[in-house]
């Protein structure tokens, strides 16, 4: 969660230096992940990056804003194991067909809003449950999507925090970063243990190719 600013303070390192060394970790992070389909029980949401504009449109359809999926995959006791976040081109049945054939192991049982375009998670063998909400923030606190809106929430609180110029560029490694801490929390050796073999196992990144913008899904 350090910013490249404090890690550059921490390691007494040039900006430049900071920073790479920071997306070189994160890509790592999200390569590994990507390899790890989620399953189960799998609360669906649709977001939002970035584009906020005092009086302007929220949510859907609203303009300058990147859209990305927010999966949190439950046990059968309802707790929260595992999640993945990733920006997607848009909310289009082609585009959560390829996330979820990516992303979400066979037989998992998803769980969403009423958007048309998540039935397509049935694409990548997956049951579809659909739940109408209304039209007012009262959906925020349904049970049905209690852990993805938790989650979706600290993690945009969290970046707005270390990332106040975050924008769609580099948003997927920033996303990354934190499933892959929340996906290895009980277990924080293995999580450096799994870290160094992603390091190890991820093709070279000069920074000319870090600085690029980043791809989706």
């Amino acid at each position: 969660g350090l910013s490249a600013m404090e890690l550059k303070r921490q390691l007494g390192v040039k900006y430049d230096t900071a920073w790479m060394l920071k997306h070189k970790l994160l890509q790592a992070m999200k390569e590994s992940d990507d390899k790890q389909p989620i399953s189960g029980i799998i609360q669906l949401d649709d977001v939002y990056w970035g584009g906020e504009r005092r009086g302007g449109k929220r949510g859907r359809g609203a303009a300058g804003k990147t859209p990305f999926v927010a999966a949190v995959a439950l046990n059968k006791e309802g707790h929260p194991i595992k999640m993945r976040m990733t920006v997607v081109d848009g909310f289009k049945t082609k585009s959560v067909a390829d996330w979820a054939k990516r992303h979400i192991a066979s037989g998992s049982a998803v769980i969403s809003d009423g958007l048309a375009c998540f039935k397509a998670v049935k694409e990548a063998n997956c049951e579809h449950l659909g739940v109408v909400t209304g039209g007012n923030l009262d959906w925020l606190d349904h049970p049905a999507f209690n852990w993805v809106n938790t989650m979706i929430g600290n993690v945009k609180n969290s970046l707005r925090g270390s990332c106040h110029t975050l924008g769609a560029k580099h948003l997927p490694r920033h996303l990354a970063e934190y499933c892959f801490r929340f996906n290895h929390r009980f277990d924080l050796k293995s999580m450096l243990v799994e870290l160094g073999h992603a390091v190890v196992a991820s093709p070279p990144m000069p920074y000319r190719l870090l600085k690029l913008a980043e791809g989706h899904g």
